[in-house]
């Protein structure tokens, strides 16, 4: 059986948190879903009747094969909706030497259907069998399993469902296909600023295929597909905080990657001049307002996301004085004439806002854009951002990131 080198990549590029440090980071990103357009997105709809699409929570067998089909290994429909797979080819072999082939494919689909509950689903699926030349198939062995391969607090105790491990031929295995397991860890065990009771973890699958008697070569062979990060909070701040009179499903489930937040530039979307203000901030920077030779505006990269501020209200009041007075110093006081707010990027809720010279002394002064834009537009780049972060369950803190992408 082809097996993967010690060296082999483990972890999406995309994972935040203390996953991300697990095994070795994926050099090619994961392919990614197109982006959905906002709800009600009318130019005479008010700020409030804006609404951020809700994240995908299913994923098919199909979706999962077709994204995979190219050079990326991980396919992130949402942060609800997450595949990989590993292709298994195993040459067959007599003492003469190889006479034959066989290979068969594992897709992994990492899913969390519902809002309001904690549980996690795996769905394993076992497909594309080919054979040629003389094999041994018929009496070739296969076993699906899984391992939470770290968690964090270490002293978090999941629940799993009992699906897994499971072995079966070849035939066997092409006759029952289809495995579904689940992973669960209750509130209450985790850790974090806010009351957030963050448990994180990183669950690995496996493969192995074990020769039958009479083939040459080393058996079992254990394959490694990428692995999942999930994440558990109960963050006050964030949806199903209560549980809604259960405490015992109280908060919900991720998969701890960057999120990515998608603003329309496009005429007619309501916060289009907010979009057209952080397009030119990443195209341009050194265009925008305060005046940087060397200004580098975070949050367009996986290498560079942004980091939401929610716990530290002081702060965040910090970052929007700061703008302001920067729209006063290149304005005028009467910047808001027609209806006109001061627009910052990097957004005053993320640690990145423009008050972060005064919290960190080592990273780069003036290294936001603020413009004053018409206040409806900027209300409605305001109410999708807080969608956004409630749908996508973003936690306060270095340990979850995003992304802003325009189109």
């Amino acid at each position: 059986m082809a097996a993967l080198p010690e060296d082999a990549e483990t972890t999406p590029m995309e994972v935040v948190g203390p996953a991300a440090a697990y095994g070795k980071r994926a050099s090619t990103p994961a392919a990614v879903a197109p982006a959905e357009k906002p709800a009600e997105a009318l130019t005479f709809m008010s700020p409030a009747a804006v609404s951020y699409p809700e994240p995908a929570r299913a994923l098919t067998l199909e979706e999962c094969r077709g994204n995979l089909a190219g050079a990326s290994r991980v396919y992130v429909k949402s942060r609800f909706a997450v595949c990989t797979g590993l292709k298994v080819t195993t040459v067959w072999e007599k003492q003469s030497g190889a006479v034959g082939t066989s290979s068969y494919t594992v897709y992994v689909r990492g899913t969390v259907p519902k809002e309001a509950d904690r549980t996690m689903y795996f769905d394993y699926d076992v497909t594309d069998f080919t054979a040629v030349g003389s094999t041994g198939v018929s009496g070739l062995k296969i076993g699906l399993k899984s391992d939470i391969a770290a968690d964090w607090p270490a002293a978090a105790t999941p629940v799993t469902s009992k699906t897994l491990p499971v072995t079966k031929t070849w035939l066997e295995m092409r006759s029952n296909p289809h495995y579904t397991h689940s992973v669960r860890y209750a509130p209450g065990q985790g850790s974090g600023a806010g009351a957030a009771d963050v448990v994180a973890a990183v669950y690995q699958p496996e493969v192995t295929s074990t020769l039958p008697a009479g083939w040459v070569g080393e058996s079992p062979k254990t394959g490694k597909p990428f692995m999942f990060a999930p994440r558990w909070d109960s963050a006050s701040y964030l949806r199903n905080s209560t549980g809604a009179g259960n405490p015992a499903n109280k908060g919900g489930a991720a998969f701890s990657m960057i999120a990515t937040l998608e603003y329309s530039s496009q005429p007619g979307a309501p916060e289009q001049a907010v979009a057209e203000h952080i397009k030119q901030a990443f195209a341009n920077p050194k265009a925008t307002k305060p005046l940087n030779a060397l200004k580098n505006v975070p949050g367009d990269t996986i290498q560079e996301p942004l980091h939401r501020l929610f716990l530290d209200q002081k702060r965040l009041e910090r970052n929007r004085a700061v703008a302001v007075r920067e729209c006063k110093r290149y304005w005028g006081a009467n910047y808001t004439d027609g209806g006109k707010e001061c627009d910052e990027f990097p957004f005053a809720s993320t640690y990145e806002g423009s008050a972060i010279e005064e919290y960190d002394t080592h990273v780069e002064r003036n290294n936001f854009s603020v413009l004053p834009i018409p206040g409806d537009q900027n209300g409605a780049g305001g109410t999708l951002l807080r969608g956004f972060y409630n749908a996508n369950r973003l936690i306060d803190g270095p340990e979850d990131g995003f992304i802003v992408k325009i189109n």
